[in-house]
């Protein structure tokens, strides 16, 4: 475990050097390496499994099977020119995230049931969450590189301050009350499969895509704070929390029986801030996504005091 552990990290950290330049001189290198990350791991799975519990050995046969077709798929888009590699790699991107939606299926195999999945289930919730911090962490780190670079001055200090705040607020949203009750569901679950591969696949993809597309935005800000705000940096700005609150939204309504309302009015917020693009510069737009953000979190926290000594039920 511990070797294949190595290897893929040295496979990741191939993948990541290749990244910049995976549409350009780099493909081949990115495309044998993200290959081998996709289906080494499934092989050594089906080693380990083979002799110890059938079930699983057969669900991870389907898996192997798959993600094989695209493995294939992601190293010949490396071998054939730029155009052919978009149709391919998306073509790859197809089949690895569709495959889990049809249990697998394979004929003569059948399809596998999310109630066969073996999940471990507080393991899974506490990495999903480690991964939302590093992401975040990440986006600090980004904004402190970026404000390193620039004159100390009144505006590019509130800029700076601005893009902290707005991380704050983007954990508080994620940590206050959905990380830990999510991980209460998915413990007691009759069908954890279900929620892992929904809730802690699917929807933390937004949730993460969030944070990096709000790290743009950010930068964007530091860089140019005042003057116009042109279409594509207003996008980015009002795009980053709107697509991190759908994707806490949705995570939230797998443990409570409604949507909770602070995020929907979060988004109702976003969507009154576009009236401001034409005279609002980057920095009062993003702060004002920072103040909706904060709202959130505050009405979240609010709510759950106010329910002291009562389990939450989501409809914050």
């Amino acid at each position: 475990m511990r070797l294949m552990l190595l290897a893929l990290m040295f496979g990741g950290l191939l993948v990541s050097a290749s990244l910049p330049k995976a549409f350009e001189t780099l493909a081949p290198s990115f495309a044998l390496a993200y290959g081998c990350i996709a289906i080494g791991p499934k092989l050594f799975m089906l080693w380990a499994l083979k002799r110890h519990d059938a079930g699983n050995f057969r669900n991870f046969v389907r898996i192997t099977i798959w993600r094989s077709l695209g493995a294939a798929c992601w190293v010949a888009g490396g071998f054939v020119d730029a155009q052919t590699r978009m149709a391919v790699w998306l073509l790859a991107l197809a089949i690895d995230t569709g495959s889990p939606l049809i249990g697998f299926y394979v004929p003569g195999l059948g399809r596998s049931a999310t109630t066969e999945w073996d999940v471990e289930r507080g393991h899974l919730a506490e990495r999903c969450a480690l991964f939302i911090i590093i992401a975040l962490g990440e986006s600090i780190l980004i904004t402190g590189a970026t404000a390193a670079g620039l004159e100390a001055n009144l505006i590019n200090n509130a800029a700076f301050v601005n893009a902290f705040a707005g991380s704050v607020a983007m954990w508080a949203v994620y940590f206050n009350i959905g990380a830990e009750r999510s991980s209460r569901v998915i413990t007691a679950s009759d069908d954890p499969g279900r929620l892992a591969r929904s809730g802690y696949t699917y929807i933390h993809v937004l949730v993460v895509a969030g944070i990096i597309v709000e790290a743009v935005a950010d930068e964007l800000t530091l860089h140019h704070p005042g003057g116009h705000t042109d279409l594509a940096t207003a996008a980015v700005i009002l795009g980053a929390p709107a697509l991190y609150l759908v994707g806490n939204l949705l995570f939230k309504r797998l443990s409570a029986p409604y949507l909770p309302l602070s995020h929907l009015v979060g988004l109702g917020l976003l969507a009154l801030l576009i009236a401001a693009v034409p005279v609002a510069p980057p920095l009062a737009l993003s702060a004002g996504t920072t103040a909706v953000l904060i709202v959130v979190a505050v009405w979240e926290w609010a709510s759950l005091s106010l329910r002291a000594g009562k389990p939450p039920i989501g409809h914050a």
